[in-house]
C-alpha cells in the first residue's frame, strides 16, 4: 500500500487523528531512551527514505533522519547540486530513478507542481517537507503540540498573524478536516491562499480574514506566527514594514485566553514577526513544537508506507 503525503487532505480528518494519537503513544514509550535508538517494533526495519533537499533546512533534515531511524530504516541524503536534477534531469525521470532504490522520497522545495509531478511518477510514496504552497508536516506537529496542552482541536480558536504564506494554507487546511477555527490577520497583498480558505469553509471551518491583529487576537487558544520574509524573497524592507503592526508581542499575548499558547515554526526573526518577550517566555512551546517534528513525521512515513 503507498500514501502520497502532499497536502493534509490526501490522509483526511480521520487518519490525522489516528497519526497524532500514534505520535503521542510512539513518543511516549521513548522516554528516557537514547535518541539513536530504534523503537521496540522497529516498523521500518530494512526501509529507506531519500530526502531531497532544494531549500536549506535544520528542523526538517534532523527530524526526517531520526524519524526514519528510530523506525528502524536508513535516511539518504540528498541536495538538488549533488544530483542531475541540479543538473538537468527532469524531476519525472528522477521520481522513477529513485523508485528504483528507496522505499519513499521527502522532498523540501518551492514549486508546488514539482512534487506533484514526483508523486506522479514515482511508484513510492512521496511526503511534502515543503513547498510554496503547503507545509503539511509542520501544522502535524503544531496539531500534536496543541494537544498535548491539553486543548482539544474540535471547536479551538487559533490566531494566526502575519504573512499568509504556506504555514497559514496548511493551517486553513487542517482547521476543515479537523473542525476547529482561524482568525487570520495580514496586511492588505498577504491574505492567504483563497483555495484554501473556500475549502475550509465548506468543510465547516469559520475562516476569518482580518487587519487587525487583537481582533485576530482576542478569545484565542492559540497564537501562530512564522517569518515574514521566506528564502529567496524580493522586496524585505517594504514586507517587513507592511507586518509590523502583525508582530506578536506581550499586548497581543494579553488579548489570547490566559492559557494560551504561543508557536512558531522557526526559524523566528526576533523583534521582527515576535518579540523575545515572548518567543521565550512562560506561554511559548517552540521547542515542543520543533520536536514534534520528529514524533508527527514518524506516523507519517507510518501511513505512507501502509504501516498505519
Amino acid at each position: 500500500m503507498m500514501n502520497h503525503f502532499l497536502n493534509l487532505s490526501d490522509a483526511g480528518g480521520n487518519v490525522l487523528a489516528a497519526m497524532l494519537n500514534d505520535a503521542m503513544d510512539r513518543k511516549a514509550a521513548r522516554k528516557g531512551l537514547p535518541k539513536g535508538l530504534a523503537d521496540a517494533d522497529a516498523p521500518l526495519a530494512g526501509h529507506v527514505l531519500a530526502m531531497i533537499f532544494e531549500k536549506n533546512s535544520t528542523r526538517t533534515r534532523t527530524s526526517f533522519e531520526m524519524a526514519i531511524r528510530q523506525l528502524g530504516g536508513q535516511p539518504m541524503m540528498m541536495t538538488s547540486d549533488q544530483m542531475q536534477l541540479g543538473r538537468g534531469e527532469t524531476i519525472e525521470d528522477t521520481a522513477q530513478v529513485l523508485s528504483r532504490f528507496v522505499d519513499a522520497i521527502m522532498i523540501r522545495t518551492d514549486d508546488h507542481a514539482k512534487i506533484e509531478a514526483l508523486a506522479a511518477n514515482a511508484s513510492v510514496p512521496v511526503i511534502n517537507g515543503l513547498t510554496d504552497q503547503s507545509h503539511p508536516c509542520q501544522i502535524l506537529a503544531d496539531l500534536l503540540t496543541i494537544l498535548e496542552s491539553g486543548k482539544a482541536l474540535p471547536g479551538l480558536q487559533i490566531a494566526y498573524l502575519g504573512d499568509g504564506n504556506n504555514v497559514t494554507s496548511s493551517i486553513i487546511e487542517a482547521a476543515g478536516l479537523l473542525k476547529f477555527n482561524v482568525a487570520i490577520a495580514s496586511p492588505e497583498g498577504y491574505d492567504p491562499d483563497p483555495a484554501f480558505v473556500a475549502q475550509a469553509r465548506e468543510r465547516g471551518a469559520r475562516i476569518d480574514i482580518m487587519r487587525d491583529a487583537m481582533a485576530a487576537a482576542k478569545g484565542a487558544d492559540v497564537i501562530i506566527t512564522d517569518t515574514w520574509v521566506s528564502m529567496g524573497q524580493a522586496h524585505a524592507d517594504e514586507k517587513i514594514a507592511a507586518m509590523m503592526p502583525f508582530q506578536v508581542n506581550d499586548a497581543v499575548m494579553a488579548a489570547a485566553k490566559d492559557d494560551a499558547i504561543f508557536l512558531h515554526c522557526l526559524p523566528a526573526h526576533r523583534e521582527e514577526e515576535v518579540t523575545a518577550s515572548v518567543i521565550d517566555g512562560p506561554q511559548s512551546r517552540i521547542w515542543d513544537e520543533a520536536e514534534n517534528r520528529l514524533h508527527a513525521q514518524k506516523s507519517v512515513l507510518l501511513w505512507a508506507l501502509g504501516k498505519l
